[in-house]
């Protein structure tokens, strides 16, 4: 009471309302909490929700790696999952007492010294602890992620100094330590270079790098390549300023990586420059160009034209009104074949996709109430809130977040794919977890793989560079060129004499012009100016970005977005038993003119609304191509590739919850018969040719039947010939 609380600190202005809590440091009120750069968590949630929330935070000051955080996301749920089903007797652990891909985490039984409740939240913290200690010890806020971690443990109570791995004392502590550090160990030699700063081995960019404030593109070698980008200043979707101001191609090798679900009939391998390039999921070579525009260059520039063209629907002062509720977008059921069919998908000129909307909400069954706003308003917030930035969970965090969102949902009920027992909180965090966080890392490996192998071109390298060479609608006109831009009257033209854009002399008639977003030139204050959409040069159009972004630096093909997004709502519908967000309604608001980062805006206030997960997914693709970032071709194969890995890592995760034979092998790794080595239930000379081929392995070795790691005699006499000519039962 002894400060003005308007003008107390603003070190102690909590949530940026003056109020009680907001005294001045030299009378602070005993009952408020000074505001810390690292949340306090709750320490009521379950501690698997405690530590999940933890590693978003971490993730969201480090470096914007998406394939890297998917795989942190990945690891820190496995040794969640695996220090939860110690406890467990029909769970299965996936690494702890198992082999996964080569690498064995060897287990002996574990007699507690305490009660199952507190040894579950004992080896879940340390493991943990111990593993994100480890993974974000490099971290740009090292300093601040570790404070957070100490911070934490002793909330809990916990010693950060106990470092003892000896399990068979029945210490919880020690047993999570365990698990933690043979996490670590896996991922030393799981393929993604960590020890190295997942540095790439092999690939080199074809395209000399566009320097984006200086217009056009005219160094670019391979206009169906992938091309760095040279910034004034680079600083990624965490906030973090990069050095060298032309990044490199971040994760070109991950198709490498160990990954959880996905399977080897559905990997094929490359090779470019003497490195072999895995690709699971193969979805063909994307629309490329031909010079002389043959081919399917045609869908190449008809793709990266739309992205140009969508991107004249960012001014909110157009006057075009979408209703964005669920009654009229969302329920997109069916996917194009190919890039033939696209058009008939997207809406070409005017933005979004053939979309059915719900009928009813199902919770309520009442139909949805109209949600009217400037489309400009909804394609801009779309752009940003799927971007993840400026404080980037980055993609595969940020369906954690809606997952959580979705589990503290007051309508939700925690049954295990509707059914059955409702589970107690830490049951359905491990548990979920467990499996969104297969199928993120599962997609950055699909994704990741493609990326690197077909290192397909991004819309700011491509339309520059089209729009460099002409125009390739009429032979007879201006600037003709085969490999030129399409031209769309009214969104793409050629600058004629008399053009405000021909310039003082003429020096730019006959240069292709867009009408499209005018770019950060035309702000100047990003709080107060909006930029609107006008006629530009070609040469310097620029997406819906940051101007210290402008691009995320690897291949655009496939859409990362588009994949991990698919594969959640996949994994999402199948956790809940149901399609739709708990109450036939998942929200996210966007305020008036505080949402948007790197311009005012939105001009109204904007309420998200999705009544499935599906929905949401779809409007995340759809957000790359409004921000600029992605052309359909990206987009299409992205969701399909996602369908396919969600299911997967579903039905892999769900099948270590209940291990139905306690042979101590998880039903998982069971093969469906012994001895039946190609899976045609008879065992016979094809499995015996089969066995020979790796006869003398001694190294990552299968059909290994005696466990000794290597293939010999034994494996021959114990797996193969005493059921050798019988069928399978």
């Amino acid at each position: 009471d002894n400060c003005d609380l308007v003008t107390a600190s603003a070190d102690y202005d909590l949530d940026g309302i003056p109020d009680a809590c907001d005294e001045c440091p030299t009378n602070p009120d005993p009952n408020c909490a000074p505001e810390s750069e690292f949340p306090l968590i709750d320490t009521d949630l379950s501690i698997a929700r405690q530590w999940n929330e933890l590693l978003l935070f971490s993730i969201r000051k480090d470096f914007a790696r998406p394939t890297v955080h998917a795989r942190n996301l990945f690891h820190t749920s496995v040794v969640t999952y695996d220090a939860w089903s110690v406890f467990e007797p029909e769970a299965c652990s996936y690494l702890l007492g198992q082999t996964v891909d080569g690498f064995g985490c060897a287990f002996t039984e574990f007699t507690s010294n305490l009660d199952d409740q507190t040894s579950k939240e004992q080896a879940i913290s340390y493991a943990c602890y111990r593993l994100m200690s480890h993974r974000f010890q490099n971290s740009p806020n090292v300093g601040l992620v570790q404070m957070a971690y100490d911070t934490h443990m002793a909330a809990l109570g916990y010693d950060v100094t106990f470092t003892d791995t000896d399990y068979t004392t029945g210490d919880p502590r020690a047993l999570g330590n365990y698990i933690g550090q043979c996490m670590i160990d896996f991922g030393l030699q799981d393929g993604s270079n960590e020890q190295n700063g997942y540095a790439n081995t092999s690939y080199a960019p074809v395209n000399p790098a566009m320097i984006v404030e200086s217009p056009g593109n005219p160094d670019i070698v391979d206009l169906n390549r992938w091309q760095p980008l040279t910034l004034d200043l680079f600083i990624d979707q965490s906030g973090n300023e990069i050095p060298g101001e032309t990044p490199d191609f971040l994760s070109p090798e991950w198709g490498s990586v160990s990954p959880f679900a996905l399977k080897d009939e559905d990997k094929s391998t490359y090779s470019r420059d003497g490195f072999n390039y895995e690709v699971y999921h193969d979805p063909g070579t994307p629309p490329t160009m031909d010079m002389m525009g043959s081919g399917d260059s045609d869908l190449y520039k008809e793709g990266f034209a739309m992205v140009a063209i969508w991107s004249s629907h960012l001014d909110a002062t157009d006057g075009v009104m979408w209703d964005i509720s669920p009654g009229s977008i969302g329920n997109r059921n069916m996917l194009p074949n190919g890039p033939s069919d696209f058009m008939t998908f997207y809406n070409y000129t005017d933005g979004g996709t053939v979309s059915n909307g719900h009928a009813v909400n199902p919770s309520t069954g009442a139909p949805y109430a109209p949600n009217m706003v400037p489309r400009a308003d909804y394609a801009r917030v779309l752009a940003e809130f799927w971007a993840d930035g400026p404080d980037s969970e980055t993609p595969p965090g940020h369906w954690f977040s809606i997952l959580n969102y979705v589990s503290d949902h007051p309508e939700l009920t925690k049954q295990f794919e509707g059914q059955g027992d409702v589970l107690n909180d830490l049951e359905w965090d491990v548990k979920s977890y467990f499996m969104l966080g297969g199928a993120m890392h599962d997609c950055a490996v699909a994704a990741w793989g493609i990326k690197g192998w077909y290192d397909y071109i991004r819309p700011v390298s491509a339309i520059r560079a089209m729009a460099d060479l002409g125009q390739s609608s009429d032979p007879a006109g201006t600037s003709y060129h085969p490999a030129g831009i399409p031209l769309v009257p009214g969104y793409i033209e050629v600058i004629e004499t008399g053009d405000a854009l021909a310039g003082a002399a003429d020096e730019h008639v006959g240069k292709i012009k867009l009408y499209a977003w005018r770019g950060h030139t035309a702000i100047n204050n990003v709080d107060v100016d909006e930029a609107g959409v006008g006629w530009i040069r070609a040469e310097d159009w620029e997406p819906y970005q940051r101007p210290s972004f402008v691009t995320p630096p690897f291949a655009g093909y496939v859409s990362g977005h588009s994949t991990y997004s698919r594969a959640a709502a996949e994994v999402l519908t199948a956790l809940t038993g149901d399609a739709y967000f708990p109450g036939g309604m998942g929200v996210f608001n966007a305020p008036l003119d505080e949402f948007l980062v790197f311009e005012d805006g939105p001009s109204v206030d904007i309420e998200l609304q999705w009544a499935t997960y599906q929905d949401a997914a779809d409007e995340s693709g759809l957000s790359r191509i409004w921000g600029g970032i992605h052309p359909p071709a990206d987009d299409i194969p992205g969701r399909k590739i996602g369908i396919e890995v969600g299911q997967d890592a579903f039905a892999m995760a769900s099948s270590y919850f209940t291990d139905s034979d306690f042979d101590g092998i998880c039903d998982a790794l069971d093969p469906p018969c012994v001895g039946d080595l190609n899976n045609d239930t008879n065992r016979d000379v094809a499995d015996l040719l089969l066995f020979l081929t790796v006869y003398g392995c001694n190294e990552n070795c299968q059909y290994d039947f005696t466990g000794d790691g290597v293939i010999n005699a034994a494996d021959l006499l114990d797996g193969i010939l005493p059921v050798f000519g019988t069928p399978c039962e």
